[in-house]
């Protein structure tokens, strides 16, 4: 009889076991997620104004190095400026391609500019 016993086919059923979710490590698992989330906005917001202000920084030298540019320029052009007003080049220029002389101390007229005098404080103005 022994050996009927293990001829005979035994029912058994692998249900699947249904794990239970587990409430306190989900609130767990997402309260980790959050802060790590936290964290590396954090972190990449700081990094965006960390390169930010190496831009600005770089911008500010190349504007720096512009202006010196220009400054010189200036200062180059108003040198010219000097250079090209020069009465003793003006004069240099006038006897040398137009072909004209310097008037003798005779032939000279010397206009002076005539400022008027303001008018006594004691005196009268007529009104309309």
């Amino acid at each position: 009889m022994e050996a009927f016993e293990y001829a005979i086919k035994k029912d058994v059923r692998n249900n699947p076991i249904v794990r239970e979710v587990d409430e306190a490590r989900q609130r767990e698992l997402w309260t980790s997620v959050g802060i790590a989330g936290f964290l590396v906005v954090v972190l990449l917001f700081s990094a965006w104004q960390h390169f930010e202000l190496l831009r600005h920084g770089y911008q500010i030298e190349a504007l720096q190095r512009e202006r010196a540019v220009e400054e010189e320029t200036a200062r180059r052009l108003r040198l010219e400026i000097e250079t090209l007003q020069s009465p003793t080049r003006i004069e240099a220029l006038a006897m040398e391609q137009l072909h004209l002389v310097a008037p003798s101390r005779d032939e000279a007229i010397v206009i002076e500019r005539v400022v008027p005098a303001d008018p006594p404080a004691s005196s009268v103005v007529a009104r309309r």
